[in-house]
């Protein structure tokens, strides 16, 4: 059994793409935790496989002639692990990390993670401190979306309660401390499992296209009766929407739909209608300054929302 499984899903960022994978290396290499890495490519046009065979030849590439999709292309790499053939993995890791490719591991990040996610039987689920590219704070982990995060996405709030738990943000001070602190979810660039905790929950939900899908695996692995920290003192650079952000028109569409499609699986029906028609409400105010480009999603999602 080894200690770690790294899993990196690409889309058209070779360069960034080759720095995370470099990075991660040697910060594996440090921490002395025995590890494999695979690579899932998800039919990307700008040469990411070929540059990442010939930089890395001892990490797995999976080639996709597909998009497959965050989602589907991670499940994709837990099943060459092992999981979710209907029994545990015959030669399974102690714990599986998924990182994105935007990012850019320090020194001792995947070491803290993995203390600190074996450090209790009780924790499930962990996720590095981030930070933005010029080096500023960046949140790294969130409460469990309600209406209020619903209303600051659409309608004018207060900044100290953008900042504050109306929107869903846990205190810088927690940050800033040497200790891991509990928290409802982590952000998907960074997320690292115990093993049985997959087994038991299982892999992502497959109707998440891209994005809300780590919030939902959350929910799921606290309801299972596991906790979920954030490890200040595991350190990691994402830039952050490196992918989404070629193809805008069509990620607000992944955005919205897959937190739609969160609503109604985790809400009850009353809170799951009600923030619906703030939905509507939103992208109705939306749709008055929206660039062409992208008012016809947004018009979308507003007949999505009331339907």
């Amino acid at each position: 059994m080894i200690d770690l499984a790294v899993i990196v899903v690409t889309w058209n960022v070779r360069e960034m793409a080759l720095a995370a994978v470099g990075s991660l290396l040697a910060d594996l290499d440090e921490s002395g935790l025995s590890n494999r890495v695979i690579v899932v490519d998800s039919a990307s046009a700008d040469g990411t496989v070929e540059a990442l065979r010939s930089g890395f030849p001892n990490i797995d590439i999976i080639a996709s002639d597909v998009n497959l999709g965050f989602v589907r292309a991670n499940n994709l790499a837990l099943r060459r692990l092992g999981f979710d053939q209907g029994q545990p993995p015959d030669h399974p890791p102690r714990a599986v990390y998924l990182l994105n490719p935007d990012t850019l591991t320090h020194s001792g990040a995947a070491h803290s993670l993995f203390n600190a996610l074996m450090s209790d039987s009780r924790i499930g689920l962990v996720g590095a401190r981030l930070e933005y590219g010029d080096g500023s704070f960046q949140h790294s982990a969130f409460m469990f979306p309600g209406l209020s995060q619903l209303w600051v996405e659409f309608f004018p709030t207060p900044g100290r309660l953008i900042e504050g738990r109306f929107n869903g943000r846990y205190p810088r001070r927690l940050y800033d401390g040497a200790d891991p602190f509990e928290v409802d979810f982590v952000l998907g660039a960074t997320m690292m499992l115990k093993r049985e905790v997959i087994e038991r929950v299982g892999m992502f939900d497959e109707g998440f296209f891209m994005y809300c899908e780590e919030i939902d695996w959350a929910w799921r692995i606290r309801r299972a009766g596991w906790s979920v920290c954030c490890v200040p003192a595991a350190r990691v650079t994402h830039y952050g929407g490196a992918s989404s952000g070629q193809a805008r028109p069509q990620a607000i569409r992944h955005l919205w739909e897959s937190r739609l499609r969160l609503i109604d699986k985790h809400y009850p029906r009353w809170k799951a209608l009600l923030a619906r028609r703030l939905i509507a409400l939103g992208m109705a105010r939306k749709l008055r300054t929206a660039a062409p480009e992208s008012a016809e999603a947004y018009a979308y999602i507003r007949r999505l929302a009331a339907s």
